[in-house]
């Protein structure tokens, strides 16, 4: 059997390179968390709400490494583990084929190894009991005890683009998860996305206690202006009279 052609992008576009994001902004934009990116970007780069953690502790945040994978074989995810640099994310596209388990202990041992910063993947994982107590962060939309295979003669690609339901996913895009979901900035957005991020965060808290003072929520938003006074039992409510 021929080897497996994989087809490799630049991990560097429009000026900000996957480094970039690690040394001066990584740090700030974990702790804003994955919802909050999402609100800060304008309300885009949420990834299908089915990928989640294994454990509910589980974070990651850091440049995505992407692969391409044709359905039922994780041979190209063995390669990809070697192609990306410490700290990457691999964000693994598996073309439908979900209904199988393509990681475990074994490529999670490896991927620590290596220094990885976290796995995405729209399709299963198994080995869990093992992957929920090692120091690895794995984001799946599900978990599947069917093995794959090795397509040797399938064509795959790394390190270029990658769509996961309304998402294009791009090299050295930012990718944060937590318990809430996953969220993928565009590189040449984060540090603008991270300042608003912090922003938002800054205007919630002052918010916040000015609820635990008493204020009501519809006042803080503007919410009550125009709003009806009274309610009606069984007449239809809106925003504004």
């Amino acid at each position: 059997m021929s080897t497996t052609t994989v087809q490799t992008a630049s991990r560097q576009h429009d000026g900000l390179t996957p480094e970039t994001i690690r040394k001066d902004l990584l740090a700030r934009a974990r702790r804003l968390g994955a919802a909050t990116l999402h609100e800060a970007a304008g309300r885009i780069g949420a990834l299908p709400s089915g990928i989640k953690p294994v454990t509910t502790e589980m974070t990651l945040c850091g440049p995505a490494f992407t692969v391409h994978c044709p359905p039922l074989s994780n041979l190209q995810i063995h390669h990809a583990l070697y192609q990306a640099q410490p700290g990457d994310v691999l964000v693994v596209h598996v073309s439908g084929g979900t209904e199988a388990g393509y990681w475990g202990d074994i490529l999670n041992e490896a991927a620590m190894a290596r220094g990885l910063g976290g796995l995405i993947i729209d399709g299963g994982v198994r080995d869990t009991a093992g992957l929920a107590k090692m120091d690895f962060p794995v984001f799946s939309n599900g978990v599947c005890i069917r093995g794959t295979g090795k397509d040797y003669e399938a064509v795959a690609w790394l390190q270029e683009a990658v769509r996961m339901g309304e998402v294009m996913i791009r090299p050295g895009d930012l990718v944060m998860g937590d318990r809430d979901g996953v969220v993928v900035i565009p590189a040449e957005r984060v540090e603008d996305v991270v300042a608003k991020g912090e922003a938002r965060e800054a205007d919630e808290a002052a918010k916040i206690e000015k609820i635990r003072q008493g204020a009501r929520t519809v006042d803080l938003y503007g919410f009550a202006e125009g709003a009806p006074t009274e309610i009606r039992s069984g007449a239809p409510f809106r925003g504004r009279v």
